[in-house]
């Protein structure tokens, strides 16, 4: 490979535009061990697709870390049969009607949002708007004071970071919050999540307290990311910008391509359980393997102009939010975010565009692909 195609995953150019590197590795490299990351890495669609599905080969649970013992039993941690007894529970609850029936509160806070916004000429978008609103938004589904979701998105910035000290202090807020909860139970996922059964079994109240952290760091990262990228794709592709400002309706369609074209999460983990096989390359078990959904969603093989966005794309069989039975549980409400605010947002400023002048600096984790900031003109 040429020097300047080298995986740097700490270097902001890279971050911001990793995906030369993912085409060359797709063709030279498909399956390829980095020493320093010590993993394997999976990059073309088809063996990301069957890493993610084929989970008695490639587990999710991982080894035992001392400094995250509980939440390595949480949902996305885990395999059948406990996987399939934990999401049948929060399915029970964490419904898709669920998620519809927050349609008109969210359109409320957004326009909150908006308003706070119309005074002022320049903003962070992220700061200002697609930050908040998912923040706001989980926040009321698991029934959090107001006062508190100010620390929210430090705790979840923190533990994308692997900062244990993050992960130890949110686990312990919602341990309080659940002991509460289930005293003076309230209209609010948490005591929903504690009463609810699925063939006489129940969470128990560390797995209560795993999916709360989960769905606020994973809901929050998702679509702040989502929403942001959205503007920024739109800012470099302005072809499709002016389709969309001309006709909202394509708004849908346009989410599910910057879902693909620029994937809110790179890669996920996964740990083989016995030797396999994967693009002529020998894995042995034990082994740690990041499959690339953002290498997956640009891969040529599956999508016609892989490298163009096109906000009409059809069929658009992305994998942002993974795939097989660890597929995201809160899609929809990422998806119905992303819809409400955006349209709102521009609806509300059909002149926003990018502050060029900006240089554009990402957030500096190689798992997750967004921007810390963007200063847009309103």
């Amino acid at each position: 490979m040429t020097d300047n195609l080298q995986f740097q995953p700490i270097d902001s150019q890279f971050l911001l535009n990793p995906y030369p590197w993912l085409a060359q590795m797709r063709q030279e490299a498909p399956a390829f061990y980095d020493e320093a990351q010590q993993a394997w890495m999976v990059f073309r669609y088809d063996d990301v697709k069957h890493v993610l599905s084929e989970w008695k080969t490639f587990s999710s649970k991982p080894p035992q870390a001392p400094d995250r013992k509980d939440f390595t039993q949480a949902l996305p941690f885990t395999d059948p049969p406990k996987h399939q007894s934990l999401r049948a529970i929060v399915q029970k609850v964490f419904t898709p009607n669920r998620v519809e029936a927050l349609a008109p509160r969210i359109t409320e806070l957004t326009h909150e949002l908006l308003d706070q916004m119309k005074s002022q000429n320049q903003i962070d978008l992220i700061k200002a708007f697609s930050s908040p609103l998912p923040i706001v938004v989980i926040g009321e589904i698991l029934g959090v004071p107001l006062d508190d979701r100010e620390n929210f998105k430090h705790w979840s910035d923190g533990i994308l970071a692997s900062d244990s000290t993050a992960s130890q202090t949110m686990s312990d807020y919602f341990r309080t919050l659940l002991q509460e909860r289930q005293s003076h139970p309230g209209q609010d996922l948490i005591s929903d999540l504690t009463a609810a059964y699925e063939q006489g079994e129940k969470l128990t109240g560390q797995e209560v307290v795993d999916f709360c952290v989960l769905l606020l760091t994973a809901g929050n990262e998702t679509t702040t990311n989502l929403i942001a990228n959205t503007i920024w794709c739109l800012h470099e592709n302005p072809d499709q910008n002016e389709r969309l400002r001309n006709d909202l309706s394509l708004l849908p369609g346009a989410i599910e391509e910057v879902l693909r074209y620029s994937s809110p999460i790179a890669f996920l983990n996964r740990f083989t359980q016995v030797e396999t096989h994967i693009a002529d390359q020998t894995i042995p078990a034990g082994q740690t393997v990041h499959p690339w959904l953002a290498g997956a969603n640009r891969d040529e093989r599956q999508f016609e102009n892989a490298d163009r966005f096109i906000i009409d794309r059809t069929p658009n069989e992305h994998i942002a939010f993974g795939n097989g039975i660890h597929f995201c549980l809160g899609a929809p409400l990422s998806r119905l975010e992303a819809k409400i605010g955006l349209k709102a947002l521009l609806e509300e400023f059909p002149n926003l565009c990018v502050d060029s002048t900006q240089p554009l600096k990402p957030i500096p984790n190689i798992r997750v692909h967004g921007l810390e900031s963007l200063s847009v003109l309103l």
